[in-house]
């Protein structure tokens, strides 16, 4: 996990969104990109972020709802496609730190294709 951080730089996902990395894309458009997670979490995971970097949700503005929203739209859209939309799946945002916030570019999990368990053990 990284430090707390002071500033925000690009990521790794700015360089999978220009294609400059390799990555499996599973949908792209003018505001937001979504890709197979490498090291997966269920037997669906998919990152889903916003073209625009954007470091935490606590940097998001007026400006960031369209495709913020369209996390959500495509989300929905990958679920259904990877056939999981109808026996369910959880979205995922981290934010900071404590949230578990590894990667410092907004980004939705979609993960599903199995029974998920409780959203958080105690």
């Amino acid at each position: 996990m990284q430090a707390h951080l002071t500033s925000y730089e690009e990521t790794i996902f700015s360089k999978i969104i220009r294609k400059e990395i390799p990555a499996a894309i599973v949908y792209q458009d003018d505001l937001v990109t979504a890709f197979r997670d490498i090291a997966p979490q269920a037997k669906t995971h998919i990152l889903i972020v916003p073209n625009k970097f954007i470091p935490t949700i606590n940097h998001a503005t007026q400006e960031d709802e369209a495709a913020l929203g369209r996390l959500f739209t495509v989300a929905a859209k990958i679920a259904k496609e990877e056939g999981i939309s109808e026996s369910g799946y959880r979205l995922i945002v981290n934010c900071n730190e404590d949230g578990g916030q590894e990667v410092f570019h907004i980004h939705m999990h979609l993960v599903g294709g199995e029974p998920l368990g409780r959203m958080i053990a105690k």
